[in-house]
């Protein structure tokens, strides 16, 4: 059998979480390096998870024969130049959100992409589920009408980072949340909190997956964003508001925070045509469609596995997070087409640097 030698740049905690078991497990994956920055911590991931070669820079990773992709998932001020240097290479990539920090740096990797007909894919799981392929079948087939308004609230558990505290710290007061065990790896107390690394807060690493949503399944572009931020007292923002305005006229609201309270969060989104709606609720793995004569349509409820680890599917469950870069596997062999294409996450960074920009100077951002 035919295998797809690949690589992470960035083993830290969603790279050992995430992408490291994942390529482990997939069939015609072979995983024959990692990176991270300190040596004897790249020698012990290699150890642990039977992985060729410990690398501690780009270029070492890049200087392995044989090597055909590779998955970033380093911290996002590193995104741009490591995807960069992989692209260059002739590597298919697969790189974390937020993709990059500017428009300019992810339209550039976009195009160098496609100059070499390379696989670059956006690392988010929620593209994958089978609600979400549905959703996307609906609202571009026309199913909804026209569309006129979206709406989506997304909730999450992040406020412990960006406040850049311990991983024990966290989920102190509900240590049993999803994802929330010890990892493996935790992530550094500056990589959300910093905005020198994280570009942001939530609008960098929340509202960045729900923008991208917003793409996949409108296949629309933004025209118009007016945002509002509160960074309640940190480093970074914590409650994001957001006005936008896709190129067909669809008007959407978006509202997120990573001050959830640790009991529940939300991932709802509303879709309204003149034809139907579309109701999701992504969490909770939800999904209804309602037309014009009152018919409505409920999908099975996705659940989660029992044992969210490496033994779980890469499809399955409420998000899907071995999806991506199992998908770049497929996608690179030809086997399946790129079901989260990177530019999704140019979509993505249209809104997040349109939104900065509103909030910085109070108005309404016009996108060519």
């Amino acid at each position: 059998m035919k295998k797809l030698k690949c690589a992470v740049i960035g083993a830290g905690w969603w790279g050992t979480t995430a992408h490291v078991p994942a390529l482990k497990q997939h069939p015609r994956a072979e995983l024959i390096a990692i990176q991270t920055r300190d040596r004897d911590q790249a020698r012990k991931i290699a150890a642990d998870f039977g992985v060729p070669h410990g690398c501690t820079t780009i270029e070492e990773v890049l200087a392995i024969d044989g090597l055909r992709a590779v998955a970033i998932s380093s911290t996002p001020h590193l995104h741009y130049a490591q995807a960069k240097a992989c692209l260059e290479r002739g590597l298919h990539v697969l790189i974390e959100k937020p993709m990059t920090f500017t428009v300019r740096e992810a339209q550039e990797l976009v195009d160098l992409a496609a100059k070499r007909n390379l696989q670059f894919v956006i690392s988010c799981p929620w593209h994958y589920t089978t609600h979400s392929i549905e959703a996307r079948k609906l609202v571009q087939s026309g199913a909804l009408g026209r569309l006129k308004m979206i709406s989506v609230l997304m909730t999450n558990f992040t406020m412990g980072l960006y406040r850049g505290l311990p991983w024990d710290k966290v989920f102190a007061t509900n240590p049993a949340l999803q994802n929330a065990e010890k990892p493996y790896i935790a992530p550094g107390q500056s990589s959300y909190n910093d905005p020198a690394i994280s570009g942001g807060g939530q609008i960098y690493c929340q509202v960045s997956h729900a923008s991208a949503y917003l793409g996949f399944l409108t296949g629309r572009q933004p025209s118009e964003v007016f945002a509002r931020f509160d960074n309640a007292d940190t480093p970074v923002d914590i409650y994001d508001s957001l006005n936008i305005k896709l190129d067909d006229g669809t008007l959407v609201s978006m509202a997120s925070t990573g001050a959830t309270m640790l009991s529940k969060r939300h991932y709802e989104v509303r879709v309204y045509g003149t034809g139907g709606m579309l109701l999701l609720e992504l969490w909770q793995g939800k999904m209804e469609f309602h037309d014009l004569h009152c018919n409505v349509r409920t999908y099975p409820d996705i659940s989660e596995p029992e044992a969210h680890s490496q033994t779980s599917l890469p499809e399955a469950g409420l998000y899907p997070m071995f999806a991506p870069v199992s998908n770049l596997v497929d996608a690179a062999l030809g086997l399946a087409p790129n079901g989260s294409p990177a530019t999704l996450g140019l979509f993505a960074m249209k809104i997040t640097e349109a939104a900065c920009q509103s909030v910085k100077t109070g108005a309404n951002v016009k996108l060519r």
